[in-house]
């Protein structure tokens, strides 16, 4: 709930125009559909689903353990991350009445297409692909039973070029061109739905230029392409002792890691103690996942290594007794970070490209410098060894916008057409039948990651923009 009301709590930023009432129901709702594994703690500002809403989480590992408990001495609290990927079978008996009530066709797609998805068993690291379908991917949870109620054409291959309108500045489609042929098509449509994320939906509304718009489309705010954002994002590790020479075991799991430590200063940061105003979260890996060829597995692990015997023995005494830490920050939005139409570039296609202008505040550096400090503490309290020591310095430590590829705004929602490009329902003020459904929409950029979000908030729009149609308003 602090999210959605920041500046109501420390004055920085922006509020949303809606609160994380509207949304809740639309989180629980995704969650249900794709699948996600986690549990209901109880913490402060980080939200517990409703009862039968999560799947079970898998179990920690041994370092994700000793992080556990260790991390308790310093006030950390360690929990289950949630992370879409099946730990069973979605129950396709009664969670198609729940997301489609009323609508027998949606809800007969919908369990059949859940009973084509298995629960994980381990195999494979989830970001190469999932044939069984068990993690979340927008191909392979979304786009099958969409194309079953046969409603939904694919076009692929095609390159948007801009939102066309008519002369009493209404969408009437999009201009594509076909990357095969090069040559330009149209589809028209009586909404338009823009989802290319946040900074191509930014690209297409300020290359879509007419006598109506010649500031770009959507943008008589003249804040199409401002406050765009980042995930803060700060990383540091080390090796553990303690996790030397562990017997072989199973670690098998989730193709990722199984816990995670909200944040948890949030009185300490209301109390103007910490020196920044907005906090994070924290990741971190560790155990005996498939090795990469990169470095050594030396103690320090600085790219030297043994051979032969001596090899053998480095990896069977340090494998899996490494950890890295990551931490996952808010940024505030700020005027100096926003991306425009480059006056002299343009991609493949001859389509104009954007350029960036990005500035990290004192607010972001300080986090950083904090997370470092933060993780430092931690490997030491696992009885680790710290590379080196962390940097106070902030400006030092925090990784490039654009890094973490959490970008979102540039077309802001807001109560009000003079501050921001879309209502409370990503609609856009100046031209009604034109929605944005990505994370362009954010006010802010909280430190949780934005994917469940955009989703709950893609779902509500879609909601909106049936119902006004059925009342005549599209």
């Amino acid at each position: 709930p602090y999210d959605f009301k920041p500046r109501s709590r420390d004055g920085l930023g922006f509020d949303w125009p809606i609160s994380y009432e509207d949304v809740a129901p639309y989180y629980d709702k995704v969650e249900m559909l794709i699948g996600v594994y986690g549990s209901n703690e109880g913490l402060e500002n980080t939200p517990d689903s409703p009862e039968g809403v999560l799947q079970p989480p898998p179990k920690a590992r041994i370092g994700e353990l000793l992080a556990r408990q260790r991390g308790r001495r310093l006030g950390i609290p360690v929990i289950p991350i949630r992370r879409a990927v099946l730990t069973r079978p979605l129950d396709h008996r009664t969670l198609p009445a729940k997301l489609h009530p009323g609508n027998p066709k949606a809800q007969r797609i919908l369990a059949e297409d859940m009973q084509n998805r298995a629960a994980c068993f381990w195999a494979t690291r989830c970001e190469r692909g999932c044939s069984i379908r068990a993690n979340y991917q927008s191909t392979t949870v979304h786009i099958p039973p969409a194309l079953a109620t046969g409603n939904l054409d694919i076009l692929a291959g095609a390159m948007v070029r801009e939102v066309m309108v008519d002369s009493a500045g209404k969408a009437t489609g999009v201009a594509y061109i076909d990357k095969k042929s090069g040559l330009e098509h149209r589809a028209s449509a009586r909404v338009v739905v823009l989802g290319a994320s946040a900074c191509e939906t930014v690209r297409l509304l300020l290359n879509s230029k007419s006598n109506g718009f010649p500031g770009g489309l959507a943008n008589s705010s003249g804040l199409v392409g401002k406050y765009i954002m980042d995930t803060v994002g700060g990383n540091w590790g080390g090796q553990i002792p303690l996790l030397e020479n562990l017997p072989p075991h199973n670690e098998d799991g989730a193709g990722g890691l199984h816990v995670y430590a909200p944040w948890w200063l949030y009185k300490e940061q209301k109390a103007g103690k910490l020196g920044f105003a907005r906090g994070y979260h924290v990741e971190f890996g560790t155990g005996r996942g498939i090795p990469g060829g990169r470095g050594g597995f030396g103690r320090d692990s600085g790219g030297r290594t043994s051979y032969g015997p001596g090899l053998k023995e480095e990896a069977r005494r340090y494998y899996g007794s490494f950890i890295g830490f990551s931490g996952r920050g808010e940024m505030i939005p700020n005027a100096d970070s926003f991306c425009e139409i480059d006056p002299g570039v343009v991609d493949k296609w001859g389509i104009p490209v954007l350029r960036f202008h990005w500035k990290w505040s004192d607010h972001e550096t300080r986090q950083v410098a904090h997370m470092q400090k933060t993780f430092a503490d931690w490997i030491e309290a696992m009885g680790g060894v710290n590379r080196r020591a962390p940097d106070p310095d902030g400006r030092k430590a925090i990784t490039n916008g654009g890094f973490v590829i959490h970008e979102v705004g540039g077309t802001i929602m807001g109560a009000s057409p003079s501050d921001s490009v879309t209502n409370s329902w990503s609609q856009s003020w100046d031209v009604k039948n034109l929605f944005v459904a990505d994370g362009g929409v954010f006010a802010s950029n909280a430190d949780k990651n934005p994917t469940l979000t955009i989703m709950a908030l893609a779902w509500r729009t879609a909601d909106r923009i049936l119902d006004e149609m059925r009342r005549g308003n599209l």
